[in-house]
């Protein structure tokens, strides 16, 4: 699945650059730098937007291609930002055969927001993952710590009004 780059306007502080600045010159005789620089700087970001990885690429005096290639390749790294409320949907084979997809779609279509992205508000970050490992209650979301399961589209609604404070 391919990451999607956030649509949301980076809004990094000064502090923030500085503390990634840090990082860089931690880790600049470093062999293999990239991965824990990243590490580091999702820490201090929550992500990984372009502007974050070309600090790094030129921090490292590295081809930002390379950050972007290990940036994308581990799924533990974010390149869009995550909301208050981070709702993870299940696409495992038995979410998938009974409905997680259309509980994806009610979730895209009330949030108003496709998967890997955050509302504009920053109140909710949409994800689909490949497995929770709750398949006896099929087809399952995580909302943040909370599991919500043998779900259908129509449900949904109610358990998001939960989170609209």
């Amino acid at each position: 699945m391919l990451k999607k780059i956030s649509s949301i306007p980076f809004a990094g502080t000064p502090e923030q650059e500085a503390e990634l600045k840090a990082v860089i010159a931690k880790h600049i005789d470093d062999p293999g730098a990239v991965m824990p620089v990243l590490q580091e700087a999702q820490e201090i970001y929550g992500y990984l937007p372009q502007e974050v990885q070309t600090m790094i690429a030129e921090g490292l005096n590295v081809p930002l291609e390379e950050v972007y290639g290990v940036s994308t390749f581990y799924s533990q790294f974010a390149l869009s930002p995550k909301g208050k409320y981070n709702i993870s949907v299940c696409m495992g084979t038995a979410c998938y055969v009974k409905g997680s997809g259309d509980v994806l779609n009610k979730l895209s279509e009330e949030l108003g927001i496709g998967a890997e992205e955050c509302t504009l508000d920053g109140k909710f970050s949409l994800t689909a993952c490949r497995c929770i490992g709750a398949c006896g209650l099929a087809p399952v979301i995580t909302i943040n710590d909370d599991v919500y399961g043998r779900l259908t589209a129509d449900m949904i609604p109610d358990i998001l009004a939960k989170y609209k404070d």
